[in-house]
């Protein structure tokens, strides 16, 4: 891992890569209470795409995700008090306590929406960049998604869409190997690069090692600018790992699709512990600042958790409201 960004910007990403692990292991740790009812994706070990992500975009641009969201949601500048309320099924969630987990939301940092169907925001998140384009504003939008999301025939249509009209958009995709419990192996042919597929639709297509922060953060740094500048849409493949099972708060190597080799091999690469020794090498962090960071951190989460706890659920009434139309009222 090479490091030549400033302190500040170094420090940022640490920081927000130990935030996003914390938090998602608390949700872990704390499932169990049966308070959080919704399914969960957590992305532990994947935490270096989303900081650098956060890092690199502008608070006026604007990202949309999948299932697996917590991660991007926060290093976009979601709060943590509304994300927990809203895996708590409170009213004081981001999506006042409806949507749970895999629907998060907060406008005001531009975050669009994440959801549960694999590719479902990828055409929102192109609408999105046409609407901005049309307004001559000079955001871009971010669309994170997974290696599955390359299997999904809504994928291409919008991202043949985006080229056409050289829309500001990155695709930003996770690559961790695995949908569900399904390897690429099976689902691509041998040696195929996802970014390959994205250049032959016409996207700008790069791929680095999502492991290291700073080799994304440069990606999307470098993507977000050639998208900014009028060059069209990029896409920006960051190999990753899950170490967490597909859908939940437990580890699943033990039921063969993955081996437990293979898992301490990508636990090796800890993209936290990877960039702390870099940090630390260059007496950029020393132990204070990493104690106080982590106390700074755990007191932020159990705010966040108490908040949950003592925020009401929403009241029946509000189940039909600020539906599209009456006639979806009329159906139900």
């Amino acid at each position: 891992m090479v490091h030549s960004m400033s302190p500040e910007l170094s420090r940022r990403l640490l920081r927000d890569m130990i935030r996003i692990r914390a938090v998602e292991e608390t949700i872990a740790a704390r499932y169990g209470e049966q308070k959080m009812r919704c399914p969960t994706h957590l992305s532990i070990g994947q935490e270096a795409p989303a900081a650098a992500a956060g890092a690199a975009l502008a608070r006026t641009d604007l990202a949309v995700s999948g299932h697996r969201a917590h991660a991007h949601y926060l290093g976009k500048g979601g709060d943590l008090n509304a994300m927990i309320a809203e895996i708590s099924g409170k009213v004081t969630g981001c999506a006042r306590g409806r949507g749970g987990s895999m629907h998060l939301i907060d406008e005001s940092v531009g975050f669009m929406g994440s959801t549960a169907i694999v590719g479902g925001t990828v055409p929102v998140g192109v609408g999105l960049a046409l609407s901005g384009s049309l307004l001559e504003r000079n955001d871009i939008v971010c669309i994170f998604i997974g290696d599955a999301v390359m299997e999904t025939g809504v994928f291409f249509e919008s991202a043949n869409f985006a080229a056409v009209h050289k829309l500001p958009i990155i695709f930003l995709c996770e690559n961790n190997l695995y949908s569900v419990y399904s390897p690429l192996d099976v689902r691509q042919p041998q040696g195929r690069s996802l970014a390959g597929v994205a250049a032959a639709v016409g996207l700008h297509a790069t791929a680095g090692d999502g492991n290291d922060v700073c080799a994304s953060y440069d990606l999307i740094a470098a993507a977000a600018a050639r998208a900014r500048a009028g060059e069209g849409p990029q896409f920006v493949e960051l190999a990753t790992y899950r170490w967490r099972e597909h859908c939940g708060p437990m580890y699943d190597n033990n039921i063969g699709y993955r081996s437990e080799a293979e898992f301490e091999s990508w636990k090796e690469r800890d993209p936290i512990k990877l960039f702390t020794h870099v940090l630390q090498a260059g007496d950029i962090i020393d132990q204070a600042w990493l104690d106080a960071a982590t106390r700074e951190i755990t007191q932020e989460i159990d705010a966040a958790f108490a908040f949950a706890e003592a925020s009401p659920f929403p009241d029946p009434s509000e189940a039909y409201a600020d539906l599209y139309s009456k006639e979806v009222m009329a159906c139900l």
